[in-house]
Order: structure tokens, then sequence, then C-alpha cells
């Protein structure tokens, strides 16, 4: 077919007028592409995409979220940051990522608390929390925490000589009270003396080592307040003067004489024996985030027959080879079976609860909640001395996490594929090796040659 020049001119005006528009679309996609996300998880049980729970929580949130990524430049760990906060960036596109190299900023991560590489710094409205462990759980209950509306309001029993929640002396915890108040919970002093009536409206209440003897009243408004069905966190020490022996007696707790040493600190760097490392946790949700060990300064040792309608578990345990020192501390120390003490692996830290009991007229709740108490054998671990050793602050903020929420901390567990392993035998994996090494390169063969063979013949 023979064609004219006007015929030729009109074809190419048309292959010319289709190039045009085929550029003019695939330009407007690319632009619809900048202005607007369309995104799909076609992954086994949607793994890629938020719970139903975390998109609650961030429908909830506001204002801005703002993420800090303390990582090195490291691809792998960075690719995973970027991959988690992203789920959480489709939903609220207001949530922000940046990430900080703690190597060239050492003094801002020193002054935050970050000792791993990988750590998030959450920041919503006034206040922040650290997370430092990945996933989606943590991030999500850091921003259930940061969204609360109102503050929670704690109590330290004050008068005889307690750790002051807001004190700059070594042996207070203000350091650790301004943590506190950066995830919503207010740490106030309280003297039973001057008022005996605990207000209804307290999350917890913290005794913090008294160096006194309490007044028999004010060992029955505690006596009291734990029976009524209030929170409350007891700093033990060793050789506790403080004279609670009813509240022990309530809650079932027997604290054993001495304090607690480790053989094995010396050669952890660690001169002082009665330093001692926790690194065996219970699993509970105040220490199943943990990392790094905990370092208690002077610890009590405990022993718990659990009283009735009361759960426990045990938090905090010491080394096999410690044990409880009621000798001198000078010198070469070493256990003596034959005296009072109690050798290793010691409980230091315990957690209680219950269905919280009907209290009549003291307004405190009874219905669809749970009183929770903690016992740990030391209060210097959270002092302005001791709080930046190890993971001492992410205990203290578990701690008060989980005494002071009105709700159990969100359980989002993890979604796999179905089927991700897929275990043959081995004549299985002979017949298939079989199939595509030979079989089926044989049948391409032959009939290629077939093929071959009958247009030869034509």
């Amino acid at each position: 077919m023979r064609l004219d020049l006007s015929t030729r001119r009109r074809l190419w005006l048309q292959h010319a007028l289709f190039l045009l528009l085929f550029s003019l679309a695939i330009g407007l996609l690319a632009w619809l592409s900048t202005r607007y996300v369309i995104q799909a998880d076609w992954s086994a049980g949607n793994r890629n995409t938020l719970s139903e729970s975390s998109q609650k929580i961030l429908a909830r949130l506001e204002g801005p979220v703002h993420v800090t990524a303390y990582a090195r430049d490291v691809p792998a760990l960075r690719d995973g940051v970027r991959r988690l906060v992203g789920r959480y960036q489709r939903y609220k596109p207001d949530l922000t990522l940046i990430f900080v190299n703690p190597d060239l900023l050492p003094e801002q991560a020193r002054k935050l608390g970050i000792t791993q590489d990988g750590e998030l710094y959450v920041e919503y409205g006034q206040r922040s929390e650290k997370i430092v462990q990945l996933g989606e759980q943590p991030l999500t209950q850091a921003l259930q925490r940061l969204s609360r509306r109102e503050q929670r309001l704690v109590l330290f029993v004050d008068g005889h000589g307690e750790r002051k929640p807001l004190g700059i002396a070594d042996y207070d915890l203000g350091t650790f009270g301004q943590e506190l108040a950066k995830i919503g919970i207010q740490a106030q002093s309280f003297n039973l003396a001057k008022d005996p009536h605990i207000p209804a409206v307290v999350a917890a209440l913290v005794i913090a080592g008294p160096q006194l003897p309490l007044a028999p009243g004010e060992i029955k408004t505690l006596l009291e307040y734990v029976q009524q069905g209030g929170n409350l966190l007891w700093l033990l020490e060793p050789n506790d003067p403080a004279g609670l022996q009813a509240l022990a007696a309530l809650l079932g707790i027997t604290v054993w004489p001495g304090i607690v040493v480790d053989a094995d600190t010396s050669r952890l760097g660690i001169q002082n024996p009665t330093f001692i490392p926790i690194v065996d946790y219970g699993p509970h949700p105040i220490t199943a985030p943990l990392r790094a060990p905990v370092l208690l300064p002077g610890a009590a040792a405990m022993a718990l027959q659990l009283p009735a309608g009361w759960r426990a578990m045990v938090l905090l345990q010491s080394q096999p080879r410690s044990w409880t020192e009621t000798g001198s501390l000078e010198g070469s120390i070493q256990f003596d079976p034959d005296s009072a003490e109690h050798s290793g692996p010691l409980t230091v830290g315990v957690a209680l609860s219950r269905p919280r009991p009907a209290t009549g007229s003291e307004g405190r709740p009874t219905v669809g909640d749970e009183q929770r108490l903690v016992v740990i054998g030391d209060g210097d671990f959270l002092s302005n001395t001791y709080l930046g050793n190890g993971v001492n602050l992410e205990l203290g903020l578990n701690i008060f996490n989980w005494l002071t929420l009105d709700d159990a901390l969100l359980a989002i567990h993890p979604r796999a594929a179905p089927d991700a392993n897929l275990n043959l035998s081995d004549l299985t994996l002979a017949l298939i090796a079989a199939f595509f090494l030979l079989i089926l390169p044989g049948v391409f063969l032959v009939s290629g040659w077939l093929i071959w063979f009958r247009r030869r013949r034509r």
C-alpha cells in the first residue's frame, strides 16, 4: 500500500499528538502523586498497618507530634525507624520525624538520658517521653500517656526524713520528679500528721525511705488507705526505721535483715559490693520493656507470702551469688550459712494487684478498677545521684505509669504472616529439585528439537 504525502503528514501528526497527550498524562499523574498519596497494604495479615487501638490514639491527638530518633548513620537502623514511624504518619500527617546522631550531640543526648542507639524521644504539647524499645506497642503506649488531658496526682509521704520528690539534694528525687512531670504525673509532698485524710483524687501514694518512725495515727491512715483500695509505691531501705511492720504484715511481706551484697560486682568494675546490678526481671508490664541492667545501691531483700485475694509477681531479683550481709562491710566479706543471712537469688522488688474493694463513703473507684502496689527494696536508684545509672529512670517511669493508669496498658500483638515457614521432607525436596533441574529442562529441549525437526522437513 502506497502512502501519499498528505497521508504521511496526517499519520505523523497523529503520532506527534499521541506522544504529546501521553506525555501530558504522565506528567499529570506525576504531579498528582506529589499532592496525593495512596498506599495499600497487601501483606498477609496487614502486618504493615497500625492496629485499631493505635489508630484511635492518633485520632485523639489534636496537635502535632514530634519524634526525634537518636540513631547513628546505620542504614538498617534508620530504615527500621522510618518504617515504624511511617505507619503512624499515614494516619497523622503532622507527626514529624528527624534523626540525630548522638555522637555529634553528646551533651544533648546525655541531658535526655539517651543511652542506646536508636532510642526515640517523643514530644506532644508540653510533655515528652523517651522510648527505648522500637515497636508499635511501646510507641502507642507512650502516645497514650502523653495524650492525658489532666495530670495525675501522686503524693509522697513527708515529715520523717523521706526523699523529697522535688528536692535538689543528692538523696532526694528532684530529677525524677521533673521526668514525672513530662509524662503528666504531678508529684507533691504530703504530711500525714498535718492532714490524716488522703484525698480521693490521689492516683498513688509513695513512701520513700523514712528516716524516723511514723506515728501510730499515721500508720493507721496508711493501713486504711491500702485496705480501701489505694495504689502505693513503697521504697524500702535496709534496716528500715519507719516502723511499718503492720503494713508489711498486711501485704504479706517479710523484710530480711541485712543489706544485699553481690560477690560478682567486682568483675563488672563495681568496687562497692552493695551496688548490685539487676538483670533478672519478671514477665511484668513494668519490667518487660527493660533491655539493660538496673543498679540498686544498697537494697533490702524480702520474702512474700501472698494474702488472700491478691496477685503478685516478682519484678527484680538479684544474682545467685548474692546474699544478705548482716555483719560489717569492712574488709573481706563472705556468706555465713549459720547466721540469719540468706543466699541468692533474692527478691528485691515485687508488684501486687487485686480487684479494687468497695470502700463505702471514701469516694474511691469501686467498679471495673484494680488496686496496684509496688514494693522495691531500695530508694537510692531513683535519687538524683543514681538516676542516670543503667535503666533506673526507665524502671521508675514504668512503675508510676503502671500505678497511675486507670486502665490497662494497650496490648498490641505483633502481626505475622500465616505459614511463614515451609517445612518439607528430604524426599519432597529431592523430587522438587529433580523436576526443576532435570525434567523441566528436558521437556524444553525435546519440544524445541521437535519444532526444529518439523520445520526442517517442510
